[in-house]
């Protein structure tokens, strides 16, 4: 004969059991549902790939301290200031490679931002005519944020520094014509010098920048 206890005590498994069932039941529920959301909010194609189109880099020479006309295919996106950051990555990848003929360590991912925005009037200048032409042609200014490591890494000497300077002023220019001016951060803040030489406190002129094959007259 079973004693009471086992009867309730068999009771009670037998509740717990029907109740963990419901459990288990609700849960392979809920994971079938979020499987199939997960399948209804996949992409049903494969994202944009950015075409590809020539680019145009000044490519620094430390043989002759001049700036080369290199024509490049990159994969180049529409809007303006990621379009900035890629070909200035490739520029500095091309001075990063073991080979390069302006060696300098940081590669692309040295470039942390690009920021377009207006161009003001000339430093200086009270002409307010001046001004006005200048806003209406859109010309823009470029503020090319770097790391600090590629300031740090970077060689120190006014010849180099320029040149690299140079260099991203008149890529900049030939790939984005309407960029006219640059200024250049450090992490986000003003630095003094790139290396101990090229300033960096002041605004250069895109036009500053002259090929050798006169790029820029």
């Amino acid at each position: 004969m079973i004693a009471r206890y086992q009867t309730i005590l068999f009771g009670v498994l037998v509740a717990a059991s029907v109740v963990m069932g419901g459990i288990l039941w609700h849960l392979r529920d809920r994971a079938h549902e979020r499987l199939l959301m997960g399948q209804d909010s996949a992409p049903t194609r494969a994202p944009e790939v950015a075409p590809a189109v020539q680019a145009t880099l000044l490519v620094a020479n430390d043989a002759d301290s001049s700036l080369i006309t290199e024509t490049q295919t990159l994969p180049l996106p529409q809007d303006s200031e990621s379009r900035a950051r890629v070909v200035l990555g490739k520029l500095l990848d091309i001075y990063a490679a073991p080979d390069s003929s302006h060696p300098v360590p940081g590669g692309a991912s040295a470039v942390a931002q690009v920021f377009l925005l207006p161009a003001p009037g000339s430093a200086g200048s009270a002409d307010a005519k001046q001004a006005d032409l200048k806003s209406t042609s859109g010309a823009e200014l470029a503020v090319v944020n770097l790391l600090p490591s590629f300031a740090a890494g970077h060689p120190s000497g006014i010849e180099t520094e320029m040149l690299t300077v140079e260099s991203i002023c008149g890529t900049l220019h030939a790939n984005l014509p309407r960029v006219t001016e640059v200024r250049f951060l450090v992490d986000g803040q003003v630095k003094a010098t790139l290396a101990g030489h090229a300033d960096l406190t002041r605004t250069y002129l895109a036009s500053e920048a002259i090929t050798t094959e006169g790029l820029h007259p």
